[in-house]
């Protein structure tokens, strides 16, 4: 049995895609385990406003994939669309993370895994 992620690509007004560094110095999408009882939906909801204090709308699935975070460690990760709800003023006030970033999505950074980076593309 793996542990299961949620993931939102999500947009700022201007357009931009919303990223957090993590631990391991990779930037992510926002997003985390799910918790028993939660829908995946609810799930992503919660932890942007855990991580960001932002409000979501949880859209349609993107895509889902086995995601190996160390050698040896996989995570099973679904991401979601999401569209903001109210204000953009984000405030990381989460520890699981170094640093939100804002990125065009045809300047993604290099230490974004593949996996995210398909999900960004495919939710254009």
């Amino acid at each position: 049995m793996y542990p299961v992620s949620i993931k939102g690509v999500l947009q700022a007004p201007d357009g931009k895609i919303v990223l957090l560094e993590n631990e391991r110095n990779e930037w992510e999408l926002p997003g985390g385990r799910i918790e028993s009882g939660e829908t995946p939906q609810q799930c992503l909801a919660r932890e942007i406003g855990e991580e960001l204090n932002l409000r979501v709308e949880v859209g349609a699935i993107i895509d889902a994939w086995m995601f190996e975070v160390v050698p040896g460690k996989r995570v099973f990760i679904a991401t979601y669309g999401c569209t903001l709800i109210g204000d953009f003023a984000p405030d990381i006030i989460s520890h699981e993370h170094k640093r939100m970033g804002l990125f065009a999505a045809n300047a993604l950074p290099e230490n974004l895994p593949a996996g995210y980076r398909a999900s960004i593309e495919r939710s254009l």
